[in-house]
């Protein structure tokens, strides 16, 4: 009898939502939209989001009649969103390190020699 009973509270459960899948969501369109704050904070964001994906997509892969599909889906989501936000958020971080090197550190704060620098780019 302790068995039959057991059996019908397994086929009673219901899926749940995968824990973090709303974050993972959150966090990749964060790091689409903070990639412009001079990248770093869309790398960290978008580092997060896959860290959090990675275990998600563990516990999904392991049991997945436990979790449902429209959480699957948005941690599927969120995944690509923070692929996409940390590469836009690595060539930012990149385009600043190019320009840095350029123009120079010290010529960022004078006007005057920061389009000299440039002036002197573009005949290059």
């Amino acid at each position: 009898m302790t068995d039959m009973n057991q059996q019908q509270s397994y086929s009673n459960m219901q899926p749940t939502a995968l824990p973090n899948a709303t974050a993972v969501l959150v966090l990749g369109i964060l790091s689409i939209v903070t990639c412009c704050c001079y990248g770093i904070l869309g790398v960290v964001l978008g580092i997060i989001a896959l860290v959090l994906a990675g275990k998600d997509m563990k516990m999904f892969k392991a049991t997945p009649d436990n979790y449902t599909q429209a959480s699957y889906k948005n941690l599927n989501a969120g995944r690509i969103c923070a692929i996409i936000g940390l590469i836009l958020s690595s060539l930012v971080v990149l385009w600043i390190i190019f320009v840095m090197s350029v123009i120079g550190f010290e010529n960022l704060g004078d006007p005057e020699k920061m389009q000299e620098a440039i002036e002197s780019m573009q005949q290059l």
